[in-house]
């Protein structure tokens, strides 16, 4: 066998098993990941393999059996949540919050909604009902409609903690960066902590 024909066996293989793990529908030509690191609910999306970075998504949970009124801080700075049982410290996650344009905006709020398995009522992918494929991965309800044969599929936002108007926290894909649409997305590890936590009333403080 050729040099050449190895060499593009091992590229055309890694290539393939980048693309299963980055995402679970096949990308539409957008550069969205807006649905990238979303599995199957049942599996209970671990750091490591939602198509981020390892190293990106390390947090920490000392929570369990703390006393006092939760709190949590965003610092978008930072890319950083952290979470308090009254003046103590007992949780840090990072996050990836809105990019230029779909800024989450700074303010004091409160938890107003806890849904475990939400779905956004105004992102997702449009696909193909025939062939699965998705012909537009970064779909906007106010903008792009499902043609026929096709079928609009809602982002899933899975813990999600609603705390300012259409803003709320959720488990996402965490690039290093800010890049969602306004939400704040935690690693699914620690966007389980942070919803359990949580409680509606919960402050929410984004600097």
């Amino acid at each position: 066998m050729k040099i050449s024909t190895i060499l593009t066996l091992v590229i055309t293989g890694i290539a393939v098993a980048f693309l299963s793990q980055c995402a679970p529908y096949p990308a539409g030509g957008g550069t969205s990941q807006y649905l990238a690191g979303y599995g199957q609910r049942a599996k209970q999306v671990q750091p490591d393999n939602a198509g981020n970075n390892p190293e990106l998504v390390k947090g920490y949970w000392d929570g369990d059996g703390v006393q006092g009124p939760p709190k949590i801080v965003i610092h978008r700075a930072e890319q950083k949540a952290y979470f308090y049982r009254g003046p103590k410290l007992v949780g840090m996650t990072p996050i990836s919050t809105g990019t230029e344009g779909r800024h989450t905006p700074a303010g004091s709020f409160k938890v107003t909604e806890k849904d475990v398995d939400h779905r956004s009522s105004l992102y997702g992918v449009i696909k193909n009902v025939a062939t699965g494929q998705v012909v537009n991965d970064d779909a906007d309800t106010r903008k792009h409609r499902a043609g026929p044969g096709e079928v609009f599929v809602r982002a899933p936002m899975f813990n999600f903690l609603r705390f300012n108007g259409a803003i709320g926290m959720h488990t996402g894909y965490i690039p290093g960066y800010a890049a969602s649409h306004g939400c704040v997305r935690l690693p699914d590890h620690m966007a389980r902590k942070f919803y359990e936590n949580a409680q509606i009333g919960t402050p929410v403080i984004v600097k």
